[in-house]
């Protein structure tokens, strides 16, 4: 079967687990953030590893590291929403530690392959 280029991405591997140890975490808010903080923390959360999919298919380094950046911001934007949840104890210390772990790996792995995307673009023209 074929593979596109972003599946065989590590990052965007780590994206897609990343996505589902966050639909674990907010199956258990209280049932009134459904349309609330869990679809805002679930919509960004997808957004990683859509916009490194979406990215991949860019001709230009530079492009390519415009969606990588995309998906690093929206990476930040999970982050703060649980630093909202651990405020207002819908998670425990101890699981907004593991989701900051997991957040600090997949930023480096996103800066890194922005980096490499930027270099590249350099040697383009």
């Amino acid at each position: 079967m074929h593979e596109y280029s972003f599946e065989k991405l590590v990052v965007w591997q780590k994206a897609r687990d990343f996505v589902s140890f966050i639909y674990e975490i907010t199956k258990n808010f209280p049932k009134e953030e459904k349309y609330g903080l869990v679809d805002q923390i679930r919509r960004a959360s997808v957004s990683i590893a859509a916009n490194l999919a979406e990215g991949s298919s860019r001709t230009s380094k530079k492009d390519q590291a415009h969606f990588t950046q995309l998906a690093y911001s929206s990476l930040m934007e999970v982050l703060s929403h649980f630093y909202i949840a651990l405020d207002i104890s819908y998670i425990t210390k101890d699981t907004f530690v593991k989701i900051k772990n997991q957040s600090y790996d997949l930023s480096n792995l996103l800066n890194a392959l922005r980096n490499s995307q930027l270099n590249k673009s350099t040697n383009e023209k």
